[in-house]
């Protein structure tokens, strides 16, 4: 008797086909099946209910669909036929039910607005897509309105409203200031679910003019602004100063300070509010509360617990989020705003409503004639959703009569159906919220048998193992099947075979013997088929030798075999695996073909080796343990270095070459990695050893490399991890031949000493490289380009040979050949030298001047002939030195300074000049013995420049509407001075500038009397100079009008002053006010937006070095100090000086300058000491004698503020100094001196500076004498201070 069952889960692998849908015929999934069996249209891809487009881009109206015979397509447009033929704008792709709207060629979105849907049909029925409703996205701009202000008080509570355009679809909304960044949100500030900004409380920061709403549209990726919202915060104390600025002093004025408030809700209004929400989606509730101090909001659902895993809270707790809501959702849900004032609360009721969901969707339906089946279509939703039935797209209340079906609500049975049955069914399951559709086909197919198993396909199993022969098939009515064994065997019967449902024979236990044919029939009323297949039935793997249990000690060797038998027909793979992982990546594993060896067994190889043998069919596999135990205690290893070589022989003599071997020393626990062969010369240099060569330690023996003429002797060391040994005993000696050289010197030059010499030098070859004895030297030497013979002479071992009475600066061809007794090195290599170089002869012609601005000339020059210069061209040197200021007229000590242009260059540029001042320079052409004459001097001017600041602005004498100014000249006029600029306006409270007032001051002034002015108010003072060429750089100023007569003692930190060097500068200030001693000095690059970077000044000193500058920058700072509120000095700015290179003579170290200096040195001593002992005596000495004779206005008397005494100006500054500048004795240089760098145009500049800012300056040429400039005491100096002045 035949036993039927299911197929289990585990043989799924080897049916061939699926069940495509639940229905009363299962079709399989076969490629070739489908395409020949017809079938309904089924609708695979549509576009999504609500389709909201960009209406800048096509329109794309996606509806796909299959069947058999292919289905066509067409369209209603809010419910009518819409004719694409009609629309030149529509199209419909090929082979498809997909529109396309061409917008981008002229059509328009909002002409296509509407609700379309697709309908796919073939000979079987009719498919019907959802209802797709088309909506452009529309992102309107802003309307136009007027904003006025928001003017509120601290701590009160304030909405900024957004009231975005609507959208489609809405926008998203952010609030962002002028510069595009979003306002930081708090607490205290947040935006709330309708794009409003909320205040729980307004604090004086939030005090801004750029409050921003914007809405962003993603669908067409614009974003639309709001008109800037300003808020305006007044506090407490503006308030109270308003108020009382605006009452007499009779009245009683004064807002009230700022009280703290119990929360109130500023959203949703009132004690209760409603919401109502949608099954799945994403419930959102709001509150934000008002309040001082700013109220924390918690939420609870009355009566229940909020969703664990889907409960979020954002906006700082004033948002629930509870995601993914269904019906159990619904209830109250309560916001409390709390304080330490009291509470607020507010109740919202949530109802969450349902759009249907599907709880059975009809499925299709295959059915053979006279069969009986249902579609069954159920859905829930609340309310509860209205189902309805549509046959081809037609309400079925309409459609045509159908016998063999019946409606019964949610369910159409169907009985004895026949081909006509045919049909696509659609459900409609809708309430208020929406509407589910869907289709399902009912197809009825007669169709005669078909086996989709492959003809002959082979089975292979192993013997004892079950047997699964497959007979896929198809057919309608469903066939029945049969299996024969063999082709014309009988029906297979009986307990041995299982057959199951879907075609396939089961052997439960195969046997060798089963190995045959096997052949399946199918038939049914309309046909008969069959199909043959081969099984085969293989012998099991087996492991017949297995890995067994192992006990080894640490750093042992062990093995485990695995030995196996296997069908012949079969090829066998085996995997060891330790620990069920894979073996560790060491080479210490060693896989064999039947076995596992480990060496050098460690403790962490203890564990389960198990061996798998795999082939196509079966996988067998064994396992065995193994067990690492401690070794032997074992006496500790000493590890040291090899111990030295021994027995060395030489064999194999000949003339260039030797062979040499050695035996090993001992080893020394670490094996040698290698041996060293050194050398000795005993010859040459007996007793120094030489590296040889190096080979590997398992080579004892080496060829080595000799040289003719060397006694050799060789010794080897052994290397191993430990180190070197030591070196073996020398071997016995062994004398090559001798032979010629077989190289010649190197590094041979020709280069003269002396105008009329020519000097041979060269690197004599070392004491091996002889070859030979009696080593000498070839040398050759003739003019080049002059027909004469080569001039020889040999001479000893030297290197240097001197050629006399040689014309000045030829060239000349040079070689130098070694030579021994037994005869010549190889012909050697010519090399070019030159006699000896003089000075040149002739001066550059032609020098002119181009002056390109104030600062900055250009100079150029003739060559001199190439004949002239009797040497190498090296360059030219420029000299030029400053003769005299033009707007002062006074001459200077003459500071000449030097620019080398190297090679033939005929220009050079000048840089560093001072503006509106006469110079002088020359050219002199330079080659290596030194400089030809110079050029006649060249004079030229520079124009006029603008000046620097002025040097001082004092501001004095504060009155209830005046103050007086007064100034110091520029430092530096660089022309005639015009006019002074002065510009000043008022500071208020909050550091805001008022209008800016500018006056024009005469030229010869000094002073000036500002009146007019507004009492109590600070003002801000700029004040330079101007030349005709333009305004100089401006010093800045604070002052105040005193508020009443009596003059209150304002802090103040005013002249500040810079002295720049190269990457650093000299700050000082004056200070005024009460004892304070924390200053600070903040600087930054001028023009950068950077933060001020800030240096704090130990002690209460009034200056600061600040390092690590810039070269060649111009940076801005100002001083201000530590616990004064906003209480800083003006800003400065100064410029860095360039890099400077040093100079080309250094006239210091002259030993005739050295000796002048002692000599003026001790004349200067004498004199001091005979002035000292006149005054002594009550004697003037006559410098003070002068003084007394001639009261000079522009001597300084001492100062009365601060005891220093004054300063001398002499007739070039016509002004007096900075407070604190004196002019040191190493001529300090001030930065207006040199604002360009010589380094951009010249090799050679002549000064550097010293960190303390100081300029080492050394001249070269003479200088003019004139007086010194700087502060000289009235009082005759005592030795010692004349000697560190001079010094």
């Amino acid at each position: 008797m035949m036993k039927k069952r299911s197929i289990s889960a585990s043989k799924a692998s080897l049916v061939l086909f699926l069940c495509q849908m639940i229905s009363a015929l299962d079709v399989p999934l076969d490629s070739k099946l489908l395409e020949e069996l017809s079938q309904p249209p089924t609708i695979t891809q549509q576009s999504p209910k609500d389709y909201i487009v960009d209406p800048r881009e096509n329109i794309v109206i996606q509806c796909e669909a299959k069947g058999k015979p292919p289905p066509s397509f067409s369209w209603t447009r809010n419910g009518t036929h819409f004719d694409i033929d009609k629309d030149a704008q529509v199209t419909m792709k090929p082979n498809s039910g997909t529109l396309v709207v061409n917008i981008m060629n002229g059509g328009k979105a909002e002409a296509y607005e509407g609700v379309y849907q697709c309908t796919a049909r073939n000979e079987r029925g009719a498919a019907i897509s959802n209802n797709i409703v088309i909506r452009p996205s529309r992102s309107p701009l802003w309307t136009k309105e007027k904003l006025e202000p928001n003017h509120v008080r601290e701590g009160d509570s304030l909405v900024l409203h957004c009231r975005p355009p609507v959208g489609l679809p809405p926008p998203i909304i952010f609030w962002m200031d002028n510069a595009f960044q979003r306002l930081p949100q708090s607490e205290r500030v947040s935006q709330g679910l309708n794009g409003d900004l909320y205040f729980s409380n307004v604090q004086p920061e939030d005090t801004r003019e750029d409050y921003i709403c914007y809405a962003r549209f993603n669908h067409t990726q614009t974003i639309q602004q709001k008109q800037p919202i300003s808020v305006k915060v007044f506090s407490m104390d503006s308030l109270n100063d308003t108020i009382a600025a605006n009452l007499s002093d009779t009245d009683i004025y004064g807002a009230k300070p700022v009280t703290e408030r119990q929360p109130i809700l500023l959203t949703p209004t009132g004690s209760t509010s409603t919401k109502v929400e949608l099954r799945g989606n994403v419930l959102l509730l709001e509150c934000i509360a008002a309040g001082l101090p700013t109220p924390v909001i918690r939420w609870i659902k009355e009566g229940g617990e909020l969703p664990a895993n889907r409960t979020f809270f954002e906006n700082f707790k004033k948002t629930l989020k509870i995601t993914d809501v269904s019906e159990a959702d619904s209830g109250n849900y309560k916001c409390i705003a709390r304080n330490i004032l009291g509470s607020a609360h507010h109740v919202i009721s949530v109802t969450v409503k349902a759009a249907p969901y599907w709880i059975t969707a009809p499925r299709n339906l295959v059915l053979s004639p006279g069969e009986d089946g249902t579609l069954i279509c159920r859905a829930n939703g609340n309310p509860k959703p209205n189902i309805s039935w549509l046959a081809n797209g037609v309400p079925i209340s309409i459609a045509p009569e159908d016998p063999s079906r019946k409606v019964d609500g949610d369910t159409i049975i169907f009985s004895h159906v026949q081909e006509r049955s045919s049909a696509v069914y659609q459900c409609n399951a809708s309430n208020e919220y929406g509407y589910l559709l869907a289709n399902a086909f009912v197809n009825v197919l007669a169709e005669p048998p078909r086996i989709l198993t492959p003809a002959n396909k082979l089975y292979q199993v192993i013997a004892d193992s079950p047997a699964l022969l497959d007979c896929a098939y198809f057919g309608s009515p469903k066939p029945e099947i049969e299996w024969f064994r063999g082709v014309k065997g009988s029906i297979l019967r009986g307990s041995e075979y299982i057959f199951h449902d879907n075609g396939t024979l089961e052997i439960p236990v195969a046997q060798k013997d089963s190995t045959g044919t096997y052949t399946c029939v199918a038939r049914n009323e309309l046909g008969k088929i069959q199909n043959e297949v081969q099984l085969e039935v293989k012998d099991p793997t087996m492991i017949i030798k297995q890995p067994e249990y192992k006990v080894i000690q640490r750093y042992g060797q062990v093995s485990f075999e695995c030995i196996i038998k296997h069908d012949t027909t079969l090829l066998p793979t085996i995997i060891w695996l330790k620990d069920n992982g894979e073996l560790p990546d060491d080479e210490r594993f060693l896989v064999g073909k039947d076995n596992l060896t480990i060496m050098n067994v460690t403790d962490k190889d203890d564990g389960t080796y198990t061996c798998i043998v795999n082939t196509t069919l079966d996988s067998v596999s064994a396992s065995a343990v193994l067990t690492v135990v401690a070794a032997p205690p074992t006496p500790a290893i000493i590890y040291a270095r090899p111990n030295p070589p021994f027995d060395l022989e030489l064999t194999g003599q000949l003339e260039r070459s030797v062979e040499l071997s050695w035996i090993p020393g001992d080893e020394n626990n670490s094996p040698i990695t290698s041996f060293v062969i050194e050398y000795e010369d005993g010859l040459h240099e007996p007793g120094v050893w030489h590296y040889q060569t190096e080979v590997p330690g398992t080579q004892t023996t080496v060829q080595l490399k000799l040289s003719p003429y060397v006694n050799y002797s060789f010794r080897v060391i052994a290397v191993n991890e430990i180190g070197r040994s030591q070196p073996s005993e020398p071997s016995e000696q062994y004398l090559t031949k001798s032979a010629n050289p077989d190289e010649n010197p190197s590094n041979v030059q020709g280069i003269g000493s002396e105008p009329d010499n020519l000097v041979i030098t060269w690197e004599s070859l070392k004491g091996f490289q002889s070859n030979g004895p009696g080593l000498q030297y070839k040398v050759s030497w003739r003019q080049k380009d002059v027909d004469d013979e080569w001039t020889s002479v040999i001479v000893a071992n030297v290197s240097k040979y001197i050629v006399s009475g040689t014309p000045t600066f030829v060239p000349y061809e040079i070689k130098v050949q070694a030579l021994n007794d037994l005869g010549y090195a190889p012909e050697p290599s010519e090399v070019i030298g030159h006699s000896g170089e003089d000075l040149p002869m002739v001066a550059p012609g032609n020098v002119q001047v181009h002056v390109i601005n104030s600062t900055l000339a250009k100079v150029h020059w003739d060559p001199v002939p190439l004949k002239t210069v009797r040497g190498h061209l090296q360059g030219y040197k420029v000299y030029y030195w400053k003769v005299q200021s033009l707007s002062r007229r006074s001459r200077r000590h003459v500071e000449k300074k030097i620019l080398t242009f190297r090679g033939n260059k005929t220009f050079g540029m000048l840089p560093g000049l001072e503006p509106y001042s006469s110079y002088k320079l020359n050219v002199r052409v330079v080659n290596g013995k030194g400089e030809g004459p110079a050029s006649p001097d060249k004079v030229f001017k520079t124009p006029e420049g603008v000046p620097s600041s002025p040097s001082f602005l004092k501001i004095t004498n504060p009155t209830l509407d005046s103050l007086t100014l007064e100034w110091g000249l520029p430092t530096h006029p660089n022309g005639i001075l015009t006019s002074y600029i002065l510009k000043f306006q008022p500071i208020n409270n909050t550091h805001e500038l008022g209008p800016l007032v500018e006056i024009r001051i005469p030229a010869n002034e000094s002073s000036l009397i500002l009146k007019n002015l507004n009492y109590s108010t600070r003002y801000k003072f700029y004040f330079n100079a101007q030349t005709s060429v333009g305004s100089g750089s401006q010093i800045t100023e604070e002052a105040v009008t005193i508020m009443d007569e009596v003059q209150p003692l304002y802090p103040r930190i005013r002249n500040v002053t810079t002295a720049a060097a190269e990457t650093y500068a000299n700050i000082s200030w004056e200070y005024e006010g009460p004892d304070h001693a924390n200053f600070y000095v903040e600087y930054g690059v001028a023009g950068s937006k950077e933060d001020w970077k800030k240096e704090i000044v130990n002690g209460s000193r009034s200056f600061f070095v600040l390092k690590g500058l810039t070269p060649g920058t111009a940076y801005k700072v100002r001083v201000g100090a530590e616990g004064l509120s906003g209480f800083r000095s003006s800003e400065d700015v100064f410029e860095t000086g360039p890099a400077m290179a040093s100079r080309q003579v250094d006239i210091a170290t002259q030993g005739w300058f050295i000796g002048l200096m002692c000599a003026v040195a001790l004349l200067i001593l004498i004199l001091l000491i005979v002035c000292f002992i006149r005054r002594n005596k009550g004697g003037k000495y006559p410098v003070k004698e002068k003084e007394d004779a001639h009261a000079d206005p522009e001597i300084q008397p001492m100062k009365e503020d601060d005891g220093t005494f004054g300063e001398y100006s002499d007739a070039e500054d016509h002004k007096p100094l900075k407070k604190g500048s004196r002019t040191p004795s190493d001529r300090t240089v001030k930065k207006e001196d040199s604002d360009d760098s010589l380094v951009d145009y010249g090799e050679g500049v002549n000064g550097q500076f010293n960190e303390d800012g100081s300029f080492i300056g050394q001249y070269s040429g003479k200088k003019e004498k004139e007086p010194a400039e700087g502060n000289e005491s009235s009082e005759a100096p005592s030795p010692v201070n004349a000697m560190n002045s001079f010094v």
